[in-house]
């Protein structure tokens, strides 16, 4: 088994969701469909929104449209992402997502496009 890593998973959140709460939600899950094969494989899934959404509320923000998040969200995950080991960039548009690649690139951490690629991946 190798070093349980710390992986990002990033993806869309809030892009193409016309700030749909429900719409929005839907893409939350899609990003934690990727958690338990993760920790399934001997890793720490994380995303950003699990740190972020209760940070945004304790800032007084009622969901991800305020004008706070903006100070927020993207900052806590160039934040995470000094403590990650990897990314897991999921499908689809997403210009946070971008970022965090670019910044995984550029400190030198792998970023897989497939959880199959991740190391001592273990099918279900």
């Amino acid at each position: 088994m190798t070093k349980p890593l710390l992986i990002l998973i990033a993806g869309p959140y809030r892009s193409g969701t016309g700030d749909d709460p429900a719409l929005m939600a839907r893409n939350l899950s899609r990003l934690e469909e990727a958690a338990w094969p993760i920790f399934r494989s001997g890793h720490v899934p994380m995303i950003g929104e699990w740190v972020a959404l209760p940070v945004l509320r304790g800032a007084g923000a009622e969901d991800p449209t305020d004008p706070a998040a903006e100070g927020i969200l993207y900052p806590t995950a160039q934040r995470l992402l000094q403590h990650c080991d990897a990314v897991l960039r999921l499908p689809g548009e997403s210009t946070g997502a971008d970022e965090d690649v670019r910044i995984a690139r550029e400190r030198g951490l792998p970023v897989y496009e497939r959880i199959e690629d991740i190391p001592g991946y273990r099918a279900a």
